[in-house]
């Protein structure tokens, strides 16, 4: 690389720093290496697709959250998944150990082909200057086929261990993936876990970003195990999530708070609009059926009970969820299957 080339590198490396920190600082991203990554790459325009789903969130958060922030790296930008797991970096490191070691053997091999193959041609070039004989001729012949046999034992078990290592190094892939994914949703709702509203909410909270907050739990729902057993239960809560997730709009993210207790943030939503929005989203919950695998039974009667808050300039995050949590109460304390406050 010429003197030219690394100058304008560095000039575009550090316009783009320049660009990226300030809107970082703007938007409440911490400065983490993969926040800078996903800033760099947005400011240098190089990927339209993630720059349209970052202004996306931009535009109906006002920030942009921890958990979106992480997912948008995932998609675009990590092209291996990173993981502290020390297990799967061990299979990572015995993999590439063991193709190395195939690789020094069949080098090994290959050299001392390429010697038998020289000396048994200098051998074959006697035949003309020499007039060996038919059977000196074909021993040379034979030596030179029992090594090339060899080599060729050779690569064969290379290739074949070339190819068992791409599959173990696809199944790693898919298992580094999992594994970060895991970081950010709940295995069993596939909404963002209680980590990810964690961060969102406090990246919210120090932003000072107007918004509400639903908690919303399913009411009887030890009933459903009790009765239906555990599996069914599960089913109750994959399908309370999909109704969830389907009604989200404008920003609105919903995460798996715990058990069968779920929250949604609303981004720019005052309480009222907040409040409308749960109990459109109760009553479509009402409507829900669950089929029972074991019986074929159709089960309906799902309800949930909501309790809706507005954020308050300095509220700490602590209070922001115990008001919520405490309308929850108070909704199920008053019968259930409604939203507070009223």
């Amino acid at each position: 690389m010429n003197k030219t080339m690394t100058d304008d590198t560095f000039k575009k490396a550090t316009e783009n720093l320049k660009k990226a920190v300030p809107l970082m600082m703007k938007h409440h991203v911490a400065a983490s290496p993969t926040n800078y990554a996903l800033w760099y790459t947005y400011v240098d325009n190089t990927m339209p697709q993630l720059n349209q789903e970052l202004d996306d969130v931009l535009s109906n958060l006002g920030i942009c959250p921890p958990a979106s922030g992480d997912y948008l790296y995932q998609q675009f930008i990590a092209s291996k998944v990173e993981t502290t797991v020390s297990e799967l970096r061990s299979n990572i490191e015995l993999l590439a150990t063991e193709v190395a070691s195939s690789m020094s053997d069949t080098m090994t091999d290959t050299h001392a082909f390429e010697t038998i193959i020289d000396k048994s041609f200098n051998h074959l070039e006697r035949v003309e200057k020499e007039d060996l004989s038919i059977d000196e001729v074909m021993s040379l012949i034979r030596q030179l086929v029992s090594e090339s046999q060899d080599i060729r034992h050779s690569t064969r078990f290379l290739g074949a261990q070339l190819k068992n290592a791409c599959e173990e190094i696809s199944r790693l892939r898919h298992q580094l993936s999992d594994v970060q994914k895991d970081a950010l949703f709940d295995s069993l709702s596939g909404l963002y876990n209680r980590r990810s509203f964690n961060a969102d909410l406090l990246s919210f909270v120090h932003a000072q970003q107007a918004m509400s907050l639903i908690l919303l739990d399913i009411d009887h729902f030890k009933s459903y195990n009790d009765d239906f057993g555990h599996l069914f239960g599960d089913s109750v809560l994959r399908t309370l999530a999909k109704r969830i997730q389907a009604s989200c709009r404008e920003g609105i993210t919903a995460y798996r708070f715990g058990g069968e207790e779920f929250a949604l943030i609303l981004p720019h939503k005052p309480l009222r609009s907040a409040r409308q929005f749960a109990d459109s989203l109760r009553r479509s919950i009402e409507r829900l059926y669950v089929r029972d695998r074991r019986t074929g039974q159709q089960v309906g009667n799902i309800t949930a009970s909501f309790g809706v808050v507005e954020y308050q300039p300095m509220e700490t995050v602590d209070n922001l969820i115990d008001r919520a949590d405490k309308l929850l109460y108070e909704a199920k304390k008053l019968g259930r299957n409604r939203v507070m406050p009223l």
